[in-house]
């Protein structure tokens, strides 16, 4: 498989973790509406791009459309209960947020740099439909990264200081 191939492979996971990630974060924090209504709005692009990605994965000899290449078996799950455990049994619900916020943030960043990646390999290629995917789907991770940096920046005063 070539590098834009194991690349995109990543980055359509990575995407579809992102997705599930938020729709369970949402799940979680239903009581926060503001939080609840925009993590599913924000998970509905991770989910338009990994189509998109399962289709120029097509283009590359990809099938992208079966089970995760590389199965992490929860990670972000696994993290959380580490960070419920330092906590304690039973963390307060803001703290949790916190701590779901700060994973998606990394799980988006992720993903910028795969897109970045992506983009360099499209330039240098001259991969017009690669581009063009790029150059429609990086923004709107950007913007899932200002999303959760924004809400950190918000919260965390407040619940860190309150413990």
């Amino acid at each position: 498989m070539s590098g834009i191939g194991i690349t995109l492979r990543l980055l359509h996971d990575g995407e579809r973790d992102l997705e599930q990630d938020l729709l369970s974060a949402a799940a979680r924090h239903h009581t926060d509406h503001e939080f609840h209504h925009v993590a599913l709005d924000v998970a509905r692009w991770s989910r338009e791009h990994a189509a998109r990605l399962a289709d120029a994965g097509r283009d590359h000899g990809l099938d992208l459309s079966g089970p995760r290449g590389n199965p992490s078996s929860g990670a972000l799950t696994t993290l959380r209960e580490k960070a419920s455990e330092a906590l304690g049994r039973r963390p307060e619900p803001g703290l949790l947020l916190l701590h779901d916020l700060r994973d998606l943030h990394l799980a988006a960043a992720r993903n910028s740099l795969h897109w970045e990646m992506l983009a360099q390999a499209a330039q240098a290629t001259r991969d017009e439909r690669l581009l063009t995917l790029v150059t429609d789907c990086h923004p709107q991770t950007l913007r899932q990264l200002r999303w959760t940096n924004t809400m950190i920046k918000i919260l965390a005063p407040q619940l860190l200081t309150s413990v």
